[in-house]
């Protein structure tokens, strides 16, 4: 049996479906879309995960159901592309909802909180938790609807030209930093810069930029991070599991027969483990790499953790009292990650715990 046809076949249309595959797929209409990704086609992963999803919406569909992935800036920079989806100038787009925050800074939790869940319980809350419908209850004030296509796992805190030991360290520091975590630095004294990914590391050689956080060593290596900051810092506390998303224009997706719209569904969702699997594969190799070359280590201070822990909850407390839809949002992800947690602590925790003493034991 071939791929369509079971795509075809789970889609709920039986075996009576199969047999008569051929004749519906005719029947079919061909439409097709355009894509712009906020990111660049060097990194294969992000972008990749795009071409990924539209390889599986054709392969499902005969080629009926075509998407054409862009690289952000050919169609419109990277940090545009929801405002394209919103316009109607393309049909979808692929990118992190936390880049629009000054829009509504509930889109901040699509893409995950600092101090938020990580990878596995983003998307739980995502589908058993409430997320999708605070998320795109405020998407669809900007004539779009969205669907987790990817998620980064958690990210590395990034380059700095210096060392951080102490909080005085972060004051004035130029940081490239997305969404709200930004927002939570900037607390702390950091100059928060929004950029495009394509813009960051000629910002960084000149000394535009004083550190830059991206993802993490498989990405960060390709944009040449290494070459011109010395020190990677980790955690990324404001990214424990980074989820990207497809946002389609609202009028576009109604239009989509409902069989399309199953397919583009399932198709989001396999290019969701695609990207986060891609990842557990190619940061390990990536950080030996790095530190091979010259690379040196350093974990965030305490301190430093426990002042940013504590401005997140500065800057939600704030975000909360001027706009309703964080405020449920903010409620749903804290009873979802109190009801979670306890458990994640006894069952993943515990046993990466005893998984990782054993490996260093040898």
């Amino acid at each position: 049996m071939r791929r369509r046809d079971v795509v075809f076949s789970g889609l709920g249309l039986g075996a009576a479906a199969t047999i008569a595959r051929p004749a519906i797929a005719q029947s079919l209409p061909e439409v097709k879309w355009r894509l712009t990704s906020s990111f660049p086609r060097q990194l294969d992963t992000i972008f990749g995960t795009a071409q990924q999803l539209a390889k599986l919406v054709a392969e499902a569909t005969d080629n009926k159901f075509q998407i054409q992935a862009f690289p952000a800036g050919e169609i419109v920079p990277g940090l545009q592309a929801l405002d394209a989806v919103t316009s109607g100038a393309i049909e979808c787009c692929h990118t992190p909802t936390y880049f629009y925050v000054g829009k509504d800074p509930t889109l901040g939790l699509g893409t995950g909180l600092p101090f938020g869940p990580n990878a596995r319980q983003q998307h739980s809350w995502w589908h058993f938790g409430g997320g999708e419908k605070i998320v795109n209850d405020a998407l669809a004030k900007f004539n779009a609807i969205s669907f987790p296509a990817g998620n980064s796992g958690t990210q590395m805190g990034g380059w700095f030209r210096k060392e951080i030991n102490t909080l005085d360290d972060l004051r004035g520091l130029k940081f490239r930093i997305g969404g709200t975590g930004g927002q939570v630095l900037a607390r702390l004294g950091v100059v928060p810069q929004q950029i495009a990914p394509a813009d960051i590391y000629p910002a960084l050689e000149r000394g535009t930029l004083d550190a830059v956080e991206f993802v993490g060593p498989y990405d960060d290596e390709k944009l040449g991070f290494n070459k011109v900051a010395k020190y990677y810092y980790y955690p990324g506390f404001w990214e424990g599991g980074a989820m990207l998303h497809l946002c389609v224009n609202l009028e576009q997706w109604n239009r989509l027969p409902k069989i399309y719209q199953a397919v583009l569904h399932q198709a989001c969702e396999s290019a969701n483990n695609w990207m986060l699997a891609k990842y557990d594969a190619v940061n390990a190799p990536a950080l030996k790499r790095l530190v091979s070359r010259g690379t040196e280590l350093r974990a965030f201070p305490g301190p430093v953790l426990d002042a940013a822990y504590d401005a997140a909850r500065a800057v939600y407390a704030d975000m909360a009292a001027q706009n309703a839809g964080f405020a449920k949002g903010l409620e749903s992800v804290n009873a979802y990650l109190g009801d979670v947690i306890p458990w994640w602590k006894i069952g993943e925790f515990s046993y990466d715990s005893i998984s990782i003493r054993m490996r260093e034991r040898g």
